[in-house]
């Protein structure tokens, strides 16, 4: 492991956030740390998720394929779109087996108001709807579709294997309730490149997605919606517990994970990572800061410790 970001407050640095970083070229890979071990990746393969449902024969509007990489904001557009997936298959959001929850966005966490949690308003729900969408279009069982040994689990994982060219060796629940499979930070950096180079249709299709409809990947003022905005050809996801992936049209690409599994670190750490790769990340230096506050009032800042 390295230092990937300081906690600086009033000049002094009062925490530090460690990991891994695999940086690739398109063709070679530098090592920041251990890139080799396996790590659960969470969301950051939700690209890859949709690319098998692709393959697999789900049609969606490059809008709703949008929402399905996403761990969106619980915004009306995002359950509406959600709902649009699954009455495309002829169901509705009963069909949905993510938690309830309310909105992870701050904005529309306050919209939302009183209202009972709900399963659309998950950020997850996106791709739970696509999986049963892609389970009706296959004449698969959708009641069990979050089983591993599902024939749509089975595909996904087969798509990470392929993008990837890296080993999968446990499987976990993740936090909407489908399966998470393990894979290597190099492994996760070959994959994104191979999602943003477009190398199978169905992946194209899906960066195209991406990057046409960033606000369904996110959200308003979210980092990741805002940095696809800024950067052309730029490709963002987050994942739970530390983890990030970003990928750019050329093939470059970037995978890390924070150790102790804090997000507050991401943005510094990120725009660093995208600077060493040489992007212009001018537009992202305002979007990526990060207060640290005394009093209500800024006193220091998160910042990358790589360069």
């Amino acid at each position: 492991m390295i230092e990937l970001a300081h906690y600086i407050r009033n000049g002094f640095v009062e925490s530090i956030h460690y990991g891994s970083m695999a940086i690739f070229d398109g063709a070679t890979f530098t090592a920041l740390g251990d890139i080799d071990s396996e790590i659960f990746p969470r969301s950051a393969t939700k690209p890859l998720q949709a690319s098998a449902m692709v393959r697999l024969g789900l049609d969606l509007p490059e809008r709703l394929l949008a929402l399905t990489c996403a761990s969106h904001s619980g915004g009306e557009m995002h359950r509406l779109a959600a709902k649009e997936i699954l009455n495309s298959v002829g169901l509705d959001i009963d069909a949905l087996q993510c938690p309830t929850d309310r909105p992870y966005g701050d904005a529309e966490r306050r919209a939302f108001g009183s209202q009972a949690p709900a399963r659309d308003v998950h950020n997850c729900s996106g791709k739970h709807a696509s999986m049963i969408a892609t389970s009706v279009i296959n004449g698969w069982d959708i009641q069990s579709y979050r089983d591993p040994l599902h024939p749509l689990q089975v595909e996904i994982k087969k798509e990470y294997l392929d993008a990837s060219g890296a080993a999968s060796s446990h499987v976990a629940v993740d936090g909407c309730g489908a399966p998470i499979f393990s894979m290597s930070l190099k492994g996760l950096a070959k994959a994104s490149s191979s999602v943003s180079t477009g190398n199978t249709p169905s992946r194209a299709r899906v960066f195209a997605a991406m990057r046409a409809f960033p606000e369904m990947v996110g959200g308003e003022k979210r980092f990741t919606t805002e940095a696809m905005r800024l950067i052309p050809g730029l490709m963002v996801k987050e994942g739970a517990e530390g983890v990030e992936i970003a990928a750019l049209a050329d093939g470059r690409s970037v995978a890390f994970k924070v150790i102790d599994g804090s997000m507050r670190a991401i943005p510094a750490v990120l725009v660093a990572a995208l600077s060493r790769m040489g992007v212009d990340v001018a537009s992202l230096h305002e979007l990526a800061k990060t207060p640290v506050l005394g009093g209500g009032l800024p006193v220091g800042e998160i910042v990358a410790a790589i360069s």
